[in-house]
C-alpha cells in the first residue's frame, strides 16, 4: 500500500511538473521553438511506451496459459465451471458493451478544443489514417490465426497469442501431472513479469513529465477541459455498471445482498485505496466463507473470476481505447468497435488485478488497431483515480459471480 501511495504522489509530482515546464515554454517561446522542445522531450514518454511494450507479449502468454491450466482435467471442472463461466462472459460482455456505448453517446474525446483538434488534424501521420479503413472478414481471421507462435510474439499480435495460449492451456490441463512441472515454470515467469511491471511503472512518472511537458507546449490550457469531460464520463459509466451488478445480484440474492455488502465493506475500501483487487484476495475468501458460501466453490470460482471477470478494467478498457481514438479523430466502424470488444473479451483475460495492469492492455489494443500507443498519457495522469472505481468494482463483480455460482449450485439459501 506504501509504495501504491508514493507512486501516485510520484506520478501526481511529474504531472505537475510537466505542465509548469510545458506551460512555460508555451508562453515564454515561439511556437517553433516550443515544437522542437516538445519533440525533444517526449521521448521520455517513448522510453515509457517501449517498455510497457516489452512486456506485453510475454505477460499474456504466461498468464493466460496458466490460468488455463490450472483449472485441472476439463472433465472434473464440471457444473460449477460451466456455471462460473457463464456468468463471466455475460458480465464481461456487458461491461464492453456499456463501456463502448458510453464513448459513442458521450464522445469523450471529440470534446477536445479546436486548437488541439487542428493540431492534431494537421500532424497526424498517415499511417495512423489506415485504422479507419473498413473492416475485412479476411483480416479479422489473419489477425487470429498465428502463422508461427514466434512471429505473434514478435509483432505482438494479441490475439494470435491469445489463440495459442488457450490451447495451450487445455492441453497442458489434459496431460494431469506430467504437466504440472510446465504450469510451475510459467506460473513463475507469470510472477516475474508482474514484478516487471511494477518496476516499469515506476518510470512510468519520467514518461508523464515528458509527454505532459509536451503537450502543455503545444496545447497550453486547453487539455483542463479534456481530462474534466474524461473523468466525469467514466464516473457515470461505473455508476451504470454498479446499479447493473447489484440488479443481478438482488434477482439472485434477494435481500442477503445487503449482508453481502456489508461484508465487502472491508475488502472494497481496500482495493479503493491500494488500486488493487488482488490486494484483498485473502479477505475477500474469507468474508465470502463466512457469508456462506461452500469453501470448495469459493477457492474455484474465485481465483478464476480474477483472471476471467474483471468487470471494471474490462470497461475501462473499451471506455480508453475508445477515447484515444477519437482524441485523435480515427472513426471506427461499428464493426470494428465489436471487433476491438472482441479482441478486448480475450486480450484481458488472465491480466491480474495489479495496479494500472489494464493499461497494458490498453496499449497492446491500440497498437493493433493502428491508433497511436502514445495516448496512453492522454489519460495515464488521471489513470490512479479512474483505478481506484475500476478495482472496487472488480471486487464486487467477482463476489457477485462467486456467490450467485455457489447458490445455483447448492440450491439452499446462504446462512448468516
Amino acid at each position: 500500500m506504501k509504495s501504491n501511495t508514493k507512486l501516485f504522489f510520484t506520478i501526481l509530482a511529474g504531472l505537475f511538473l510537466g505542465v509548469a515546464l510545458g506551460l512555460f515554454v508555451y508562453y515564454q517561446y515561439p511556437k517553433g521553438q516550443a515544437a522542437d522542445f516538445a519533440k525533444n522531450i517526449k521521448l521520455l514518454g517513448t522510453i515509457f511506451i517501449r517498455l510497457v511494450k516489452m512486456i506485453i507479449a510475454p505477460l499474456v502468454l504466461t498468464t493466460l496459459v496458466a490460468g488455463i491450466a490450472k483449472m485441472g482435467d476439463m472433465k472434473m471442472v464440471g457444473r460449477v465451471g460451466g456455471k462460473a463461466m457463464a456468468w463471466f462472459i455475460t458480465a464481461s460482455l456487458m461491461s464492453l458493451l456499456l463501456g463502448m456505448a458510453l464513448v459513442n453517446w458521450l464522445q469523450p474525446g471529440k470534446h477536445v478544443p479546436q486548437s488541439i483538434r487542428k493540431f492534431i488534424d494537421a500532424a497526424k501521420p498517415d499511417e495512423f489514417a489506415s485504422g479507419t479503413k473498413s473492416f475485412s472478414l479476411d483480416n479479422f481471421v489473419a489477425h487470429i490465426i498465428p502463422e508461427s507462435l514466434f512471429e505473434a510474439l514478435a509483432k505482438n499480435e494479441m490475439l494470435q497469442i491469445v489463440v495459442f495460449s488457450i490451447f495451450f492451456g487445455i492441453a497442458l490441463a489434459s496431460i494431469g501431472e506430467i504437466g504440472k512441472p510446465v504450469i510451475k515454470v510459467l506460473d513463475t515467469v507469470a510472477h516475474a513479469i508482474l514484478k516487471m511491471v511494477g518496476y516499469i511503472m515506476w518510470v512510468a512518472p519520467i514518461g508523464i513529465f515528458g509527454s505532459i511537458a509536451a503537450a502543455f507546449a503545444l496545447y497550453g490550457l486547453d487539455l483542463v477541459n479534456v481530462y474534466l469531460i474524461y473523468l466525469l464520463d467514466f464516473a457515470l459509466g461505473i455508476a451504470l455498471l454498479w446499479v447493473i451488478l447489484l440488479i443481478a445480484g438482488y434477482f439472485i440474492l434477494g435481500k442477503r445482498l445487503f449482508s453481502l455488502l456489508k461484508r465487502l465493506a472491508s475488502p472494497l475500501f481496500i482495493a479503493f485505496s491500494t488500486t488493487s483487487s488482488e490486494a484483498v484476495f485473502p479477505k475477500l475468501t474469507e468474508e465470502l466463507e463466512r457469508f456462506g458460501c461452500d469453501p470448495k466453490i469459493v477457492s474455484f470460482t474465485l481465483p478464476l473470476g480474477y483472471s476471467f471477470n474483471l468487470d471494471g478494467s474490462m470497461m475501462y478498457m473499451t471506455f480508453a481505447s475508445l477515447f484515444i481514438a477519437q482524441f485523435y479523430g480515427i472513426e471506427m466502424e461499428w464493426q470494428k468497435q465489436l471487433l476491438m470488444l472482441l479482441v478486448l473479451m480475450l486480450t484481458s483475460k488472465g491480466v491480474a488485478g495489479v495496479p494500472r495492469a489494464s493499461l497494458i492492455v490498453v496499449v497492446a489494443t491500440c497498437a493493433m488497431f493502428d491508433i497511436p500507443e502514445a495516448g496512453i498519457f492522454l489519460v495515464l495522469p488521471i489513470d490512479h483515480f479512474c483505478d481506484m472505481a475500476r478495482s472496487m468494482t472488480n471486487v464486487l463483480g467477482n463476489a457477485l459471480a462467486t456467490t450467485a455460482v455457489d447458490k445455483w449450485e447448492t440450491k439452499i439459501d446462504l446462512k448468516n
